[in-house]
């Protein structure tokens, strides 16, 4: 069922974009309060909180002013908008001369696509500053990986496209990132008596 809520979801985006294309406000309005949380939450994991507004702000600067040459679905739109904001974000970064915060500062873990692995759903039951905690406690690498898989919803290809990384070491740093987070969910709600629905067991997270 999630799975079919997810495919009506997209073409509807897909047919957003199209629209906001043709030069329709309304429709951009659209594409955009559905993609610029998500965004936002993959640059706030390149450049923490502080930065982020900005540096998403200059993205959409350049996806407004591209926007007539992208072709593509959904899918592939959510790729192209964060394959920008990871280089705006990368700027950023060589302008102010410091490399990305270990792990970034996640705050906006929420419209998560609902899949069956038991790590994804130990996330959509976190709260948003319990996420943000254990977001920030991962490499570098699987905190960017995983945002990318399980918040910006990209599926292993378009993920390492926009890392310039193959997909099998897309998924591997995804897959390490969510089994990371299930052992850092187990130590985190057993320290305050609070049990988690679902809350993966390191037999469930393979």
């Amino acid at each position: 069922m999630a799975g079919a809520d997810q495919e009506t979801d997209d073409e509807a985006v897909t047919a957003a974009v199209a629209a906001a294309q043709r030069g329709d406000e309304t429709a951009f309005r659209t594409v955009y309060r559905t993609v610029h949380p998500r965004l936002l939450a993959y640059v706030r994991t390149l450049v923490g909180d502080a930065d982020a507004e900005d540096v998403a702000s200059e993205a959409w600067l350049q996806i407004t002013r591209d926007l007539a040459r992208f072709t593509g679905d959904a899918d592939r739109f959510r790729g192209w908008t964060a394959t920008i904001a990871r280089n705006r974000a990368l700027d950023h970064i060589r302008k102010v001369g410091r490399r990305p915060l270990p792990g970034g500062d996640e705050t906006v873990l929420y419209g998560i696509p609902d899949r069956s692995d038991t790590a994804d759903e130990a996330l959509t039951s976190l709260a948003t500053g319990r996420a943000m905690a254990l977001i920030s406690r991962l490499p570098a690498d699987q905190a960017e990986a995983v945002v990318l898989r399980a918040v910006v919803g990209l599926d292993a290809k378009s993920a390492a496209q926009v890392l310039g990384k193959r997909p099998g070491a897309v998924r591997t740093s995804a897959h390490r990132g969510l089994r990371r987070l299930a052992e850092l969910l187990e130590d985190d709600t057993a320290s305050d008596g609070v049990t988690f629905a679902g809350a993966p067991t390191q037999k469930d997270v393979r």
